[in-house]
């Protein structure tokens, strides 16, 4: 199935809650959830009751939003969360946090997920001192991830040495260095998705 290129606040209408796909957008005024919270189509507005079935479906294509996967993508990762040891939901969503993107969108080095994916494929960063430029590269506690020292130039990283960045307690970041660091690995606690992940195990295991 071919990545979606429709309008990003379409599909957090369609989940009835804001992803975040539109970096500063999403917390102002001009995000769509704060102009149509329901969701999009001519019968966008009706009352539906849903089974069980269907807020299993929910949740796992809100996972697939946030992040922003295709089904293959996401559902091989579940098979590699499902084969490791510990609780599948939680592995799960541990995998989805350490994946380069995440983790450059975490650090603050990019205003979504979606443009933090844009920025990896076109090789503006480095993990360890080497190049990397694929999306779902898998971080592990110890890694270090740093603006290539030709991109530090650009506009975008020179407004970042200039911000106060807050981050996850997982990673930290340094502004002026253009770098940072995956200082352990995350804890359910500590990530804040709103995603009930034992729905999408549901789903998986039938």
């Amino acid at each position: 199935m071919a990545r979606y290129t429709g309008p990003s606040c379409r599909l957090c209408r369609r989940e009835g809650q804001k992803l975040f796909l539109k970096g500063e957008r999403c917390y102002s005024g001009k995000c769509a959830m704060e102009k149509r919270s329901y969701a999009p189509g001519q019968h966008g507005q009706g009352r539906k009751k849903s089974s069980d079935y269907g807020l299993q479906l929910r949740e796992k294509q809100k996972a697939k939003r946030f992040y922003g996967l295709q089904e293959t993508q996401f559902r091989n990762l579940f098979e590699k969360a499902a084969a490791k040891k510990g609780i599948t939901g939680e592995n799960l969503l541990i995998m989805l946090e350490t994946r380069l993107d995440n983790v450059v969108f975490r650090m603050g080095l990019a205003s979504s997920r979606k443009e933090a994916r844009q920025l990896v494929t076109h090789g503006h960063f480095t993990v360890n001192g080497k190049k990397a430029d694929i999306p779902s590269m898998q971080l592990k506690a110890g890694d270090v991830v740093a603006v290539k020292e030709k991109s530090t130039s650009s506009p975008k990283f020179k407004e970042i040495k200039e911000m106060t960045i807050s981050t996850p307690a997982w990673v930290t970041i340094d502004t002026q260095k253009l770098e940072g660091k995956v200082l352990s690995m995350p804890t359910r606690e500590q990530i804040d998705t709103p995603v009930a992940e034992h729905l999408i195990v549901e789903l998986y295991s039938k």
